[in-house]
């Protein structure tokens, strides 16, 4: 009976310790709707966008921090060019415990260039094992 219980407990202190680090993350101070976002999501993977200078981009991709999982901004090719504002765990909005969320990652396009952003969805501590999916994106602001 006490083997359950542990792990049921180590479940539950899991999850919420992730949920806490995910809020700790979000301060985006960006607004996350309007004509003034560039909206994008895994199927743009790969691909090229264009922003103008001051547009925000918005990467939202399917994220469940209850199994240790969550992405990783691994590669901002210029700073100057493209600057990240902030990133946050969205939960689910169901009751299902274990449900996954999204998270959103925002940039602001600064000045005209080119920048690639890279993302991997892993868990942090294992360092050995490769990435369970990836993200990767050209972004040229005109």
């Amino acid at each position: 009976m006490r083997k359950p219980f542990w792990g049921v407990l180590a479940f539950i202190l899991l999850a919420s310790l992730c949920v806490g680090v995910g809020a700790a993350c979000s301060g985006s101070s960006a607004p996350l709707s309007g004509s003034n976002n560039l909206n994008v999501d895994d199927s743009y993977s790969g691909k090229q966008v264009e922003l103008s200078v001051g547009q925000t981009l918005v990467v939202t991709l399917a994220s469940n921090v209850t199994t240790g999982y969550s992405w990783s901004l691994t590669e901002n090719s210029d700073e100057t060019v493209l600057s990240k504002t902030g990133n946050e765990y969205i939960t689910p909005q169901t009751t299902l415990m274990g449900a996954g969320g999204t998270e959103k990652w925002t940039f602001q396009a600064l000045k005209k260039g080119t920048s690639i952003i890279s993302m991997e969805y892993s868990r942090p501590w294992e360092t050995d094992t490769p990435p369970a999916d990836t993200f990767n994106l050209t972004v040229v602001v005109k």
